[in-house]
């Protein structure tokens, strides 16, 4: 039986929490505490160490979903939690004040996880501010080298972060069987 791990990544407030419990097969695990700092200002408690849920495949194979949390102050959690992953899934809130910026930010800080392994872009937030739209992203992602999936998902249903996972496990196998 295969065992594969996974990371969700993103700022505060992104959905990265809510993602892994709506595709979880077992109760999640989670580390959340009240909010002291900033994220206070979007949400009562914040992760401060990880989430982490299974997903089971056909086959017997395992997802391991890990989420890292959101605040740069915990990014020492995000070396701890890439390695041995496949893969990154970055969630991004379009509420905030620069998500591009915060793409940007993120993109950054897992650039050597990326440059081994794949991400996938999804957009929370978007029935609550359409704009920048998908198409946005991804010319801001063309701009700075990388051609990406990215889709607007709500984290709250399973089949939008469904399909995030399954975009990024075909971009690690182009042939992989449905």
């Amino acid at each position: 039986m295969s065992q594969y791990k996974i990371i969700f990544a993103g700022p505060v407030g992104a959905g990265k929490t809510t993602a892994i419990h709506s595709i979880s097969d077992v109760p999640p695990v989670k580390t959340d505490a009240t909010a002291s700092d900033m994220a206070k200002d979007r949400k009562s408690a914040t992760t401060v160490a990880m989430d982490y849920g299974i997903m089971n495949l056909p086959g017997g194979e395992k997802l391991h979903l890990y989420g890292t949390p959101g605040q740069e102050r915990f990014n020492f959690m995000w070396d701890i939690l890439t390695e041995g992953g496949i893969g990154l899934i970055l969630l991004l809130d379009n509420t905030r004040a620069d998500p591009f910026l915060d793409m940007k930010f993120f993109l950054d800080s897992f650039s050597q996880f990326i440059s081994k392994t794949t991400v996938a872009i999804g957009v929370t937030q978007m029935d609550l501010s359409d704009k920048p739209t998908i198409a946005d992203y991804q010319i801001k992602l063309k701009e700075i080298g990388l051609n990406r999936p990215v889709f607007a998902v709500d984290a709250r249903v399973k089949n939008d972060i469904s399909i995030l996972v399954q975009s990024l496990l075909y971009s690690l196998d182009p042939v992989m069987e449905e």
